[in-house]
């Protein structure tokens, strides 16, 4: 999410390649595992555990637990959001008390006083989402060192410095969303356009890689145009996806936004050039950002995934970590009402598809 929620400044508007690209820009140039074409997904074998171990842990199966919260920072919707989730998961265990506390900015060195005074005064777990992952794993390993559950959500830390993390979703699962969305709203045979921060941004790069091979394999008609980069600055993005509206015209039918900022400035680009209904733009964005195109109508979706929920797996991971009910070589785990979700990564548990939010549904979410 670090990248997803950056905001970096861009000063000029990069030019757009004059005749449509035969391959996709901006990927990784690394090969893309594409997900099956239905709904299924193929469960695979996660591999040897390479988390954590608590030392000389306290037998905590079934007793009363004290777990500490700290995201990046607290004070906003997004980590408000995954906070309701954990406090959710709490209530329905019914013996463990949740406290979220944490920087009011995505400090890493404050973030590591906060977890370290809480090994200081005692808890039992210790959930987090990491501002640095080699920053934040020292303080980790003191805090298994010291017999302490830490289990990570969101951002994460190096393996052996916490026990499992709770992963929000994995690049071919983001492509499979983005396309299907897509290929939904544009027609198989549209043609679109991307707009991302950089080539070189690593997430974003990957999941364009992601696509490109999903879009290959389960919708091979769609039409790629060209990927422009707006460093996810908010002005930039809407300029070069007006770029791509002047540049096209009616050949353009969907834009894919690549980042929390592109997504919302590519819909208001649509909406001021009255082409609420004829371009679609599908992306990852905050809903809170897109609630004003998916409730006017102009746009039909966004793309993210449920912070309740992940917070709500992130919770129950905890106890059952505690419990001993979640152990390495594990293959899935029993999240409550998110029901079996899928061991990855060696010590990861997969959240599952990211979500679509529609008119039907964004208001339900406030972040």
């Amino acid at each position: 999410m670090r990248t997803l929620l950056a905001f970096l400044v861009g000063t000029s508007l990069l030019t757009a390649p004059a005749m449509a690209q035969t391959a996709w820009t901006g990927g990784d140039d690394q090969p893309a595992n594409p997900l099956s074409c239905d709904a299924s997904v193929a469960a695979v074998s996660p591999g040897e555990y390479n988390g954590g171990m608590p030392t000389n842990a306290p037998d905590r199966k079934g007793k009363p637990l004290r777990v500490v919260d700290i995201p990046k920072l607290v004070g906003v919707g997004y980590f408000a959001s995954t906070a309701a989730g954990i406090q959710e998961a709490a209530k329905e265990i019914g013996s463990m008390t949740v406290t979220t506390d944490g920087p009011t900015k995505a400090n890493i060195d404050e973030q590591i006083t906060f977890i370290d005074n809480y090994i200081t005064s005692g808890v039992d777990g210790i959930l987090f989402a990491a501002n640095d992952p080699v920053a934040i794993a020292p303080v980790l390993k003191r805090a298994l060192e010291a017999g302490i559950n830490v289990v990570g959500y969101d951002a994460e830390a190096e393996p052996d410095a916490r026990q499992w993390f709770v992963n929000q979703a994995e690049p071919n699962g983001v492509a499979k969303a983005m396309i299907d969305q897509l290929a939904s709203e544009i027609g198989e045979e549209g043609s679109f356009a991307i707009v991302t921060s950089t080539f070189t941004t690593p997430n974003q790069s990957r999941w364009i890689s992601e696509m490109s091979g999903y879009a290959a394999k389960c919708h091979p008609k769609l039409k790629f145009l060209e990927t422009v980069e707006a460093q996810e600055d908010n002005i930039l993005s809407f300029n070069q996806s007006q770029t791509l509206i002047n540049k096209y015209g009616d050949e353009l039918k969907g834009i894919l936004g690549m980042t929390s900022v592109a997504t919302p400035a590519a819909s208001e680009a649509v909406q001021q050039n009255n082409l609420c209904g004829k371009v679609s733009v599908v992306g990852l964005a905050l809903p809170n950002a897109m609630k004003p195109y998916v409730n006017g109508g102009c746009i039909k979706s966004t793309i993210l995934w449920s912070t309740v929920d992940l917070g709500y797996a992130a919770g129950m991971a905890m106890r059952a970590v505690a419990d001993g009910t979640l152990k390495p070589g594990d293959t899935t785990f029993k999240a409550g009402r998110l029901g079996d979700l899928q061991i990855v990564n060696q010590s990861q548990i997969l959240l599952g598809a990211p979500k679509v939010f529609t008119k039907a549904d964004i208001n339900n979410f406030d972040f």
